[in-house]
């Protein structure tokens, strides 16, 4: 068959002919996109086009080569931070490793033509079971940080989940994510500091900004070891970085100017070195106001001090969780949940959902995966309430697993921090475009039309 026009081209594409050309005589003038069956299709239909004139993806597709390109770009202290995970990263492998003992057994002569990828989460139907997971300190990787994420979330529909350690404010993220009836899907992920009236201060700006749900993380209520971080001595927040939730709230603020009020014996500084001024400009960029005020200024230093004294309480209990119960109307998930006892107990106390996670292995080596934790804490919940699964998550076919033995939604962390380093917004919605894109050809090619057929029935262990 020969092609003579670009227009004839797309015929010859997957799903062509869902898209018409319309060719003047010198080739295609517009393109008149209409429904091309599914987010898969649509996809591959996108790179398929774009490659007839020469344009390829903006970043790897596949997963390892997309982790591969980012570290190329990166600088070593931004890398390992992103990168990194506990110990010997025994758990980072073993969540991947559980991924693997999974095999997926494909029917065939269904009728698969049209797809549902959405599921409904605390009364909001998503376009598939995916949300963007909280990363912290994402100017590491790119100088739009957060705010990129938020337009590339807003722009796919899918929501993003607002690190406590951003480096842009919520309210900042809310703004480019919309508001009203309309607005984009966004939840707030709580660190429980020691201040509990910062901690009522941040949960009342999440529901300002119009989040959804709060995901209160439980596994950091002190810093994992991480030999990468470590070997490099680097923690971003000691440099001012990733705090911006901290600088732009009221209460931390006035925290922050108690503190340099009281006052108190001066430490003997250890000489200036280039390394050291460097993070006190960054310390000034990143508190509010001037910044040839800040540099004169002793409140963006002490910011950081504030900041890594208050942070995390090592001291939380479950009997705190009706305290927060009371202060926030919005649903509440626990996340870090690996054990059924821990899974029934947050019910008993009136969670709303939880995230099976290990904080993508950074926290504790040698922990079970996440993945292999899931069916317990699925067999404990029993129904009453949705269940997330976070680590370990890479590609579409991942989110079909992991959501075919149970699990309600997945939390992408790692490759959307990798889009975001090669391409800022662009490379987020891509890897979003991508993974979802793969989920349902993955769902159609298996037989099944919609989110709610899968089960574990669909899956056979290997391994």
């Amino acid at each position: 068959m020969s092609v003579r026009r670009v227009g004839d081209y797309w015929q010859l594409l997957p799903g062509g002919r869902a898209a018409l050309a319309v060719a003047g005589e010198s080739g295609v003038t517009s393109v008149q996109a209409v429904d091309e069956a599914g987010a898969g299709r649509r996809r591959q239909n996108e790179v398929y086009r774009a490659g007839v004139y020469g344009h390829l993806p903006r970043v790897p597709v596949a997963a390892r080569k997309l982790q591969a390109a980012a570290k190329k770009a990166l600088n070593a202290r931004a890398y390992a931070y992103v990168a990194g995970g506990a110990g010997d990263e025994v758990t980072q492998r073993a969540n991947r490793a559980a991924f693997d003992r999974w095999a997926v057994v494909p029917r065939l002569l269904r009728d698969v033509s049209s797809r549902d990828t959405s599921v409904e989460i605390f009364g909001r139907r998503l376009p598939a079971p995916l949300l963007l997971g909280p990363v912290g300190a994402l100017e590491l990787v790119h100088a739009d940080a957060d705010l990129a994420v938020a337009r590339a979330a807003a722009a796919t529909g899918v929501p993003m989940v607002f690190s406590n350690q951003a480096s842009v404010s919520m309210e900042e993220c809310a703004a480019a994510m919309g508001s009203g009836p309309d607005a984009a899907p966004r939840w707030f992920q709580l660190y429980w500091s020691t201040s509990d009236e910062l901690v009522e201060s941040l949960v009342g700006r999440a529901e300002r900004a119009g989040c959804d749900a709060v995901v209160v993380t439980l596994d950091t209520t002190m810093l994992g070891w991480r030999p990468r971080d470590l070997d490099l001595g680097h923690l971003p927040f000691a440099l001012g970085k990733g705090i911006a939730q901290y600088t732009s709230d009221p209460v931390f603020r006035r925290l922050v100017e108690e503190k340099v009020a009281a006052g108190g014996p001066k430490q003997p500084q250890p000489r200036p070195t280039p390394a050291a001024v460097k993070a006190l400009v960054g310390m000034a960029k990143a508190w509010p106001g001037s910044f040839r005020d800040n540099l004169q200024s002793p409140l963006p230093r002490a910011a950081v001090e504030t900041f890594l004294g208050i942070y995390s309480r090592p001291s939380i209990t479950w009997d705190d969780l009706a305290w927060l119960r009371s202060r926030t109307r919005l649903p509440i998930l626990l996340k870090g949940v690996l054990h059924p006892d821990d899974a029934r107990r947050a019910l008993d106390e009136g969670v709303d959902g939880l995230v099976v996670s290990t904080h993508g292995g950074r926290q504790v080596d040698r922990s079970i995966s996440a993945l292999d934790a899931l069916p317990e804490v699925l067999g404990a919940v029993a129904g009453r309430a949705p269940v997330l699964l976070d680590s370990g998550v890479r590609s579409g076919a991942d989110v079909f697993t992991a959501v075919a033995l149970g699990a309600t939604a997945v939390l992408l962390g790692r490759p959307f921090a990798w889009g975001l380093a090669l391409a800022g917004e662009e490379g987020v919605r891509q890897v979003i475009s991508d993974v979802i894109g793969e989920f349902d050809l993955t769902l159609g090619l298996t037989g099944h039309t919609a989110v709610d057929q899968l089960s574990p029935d669909v899956l056979r262990r290997v391994g």
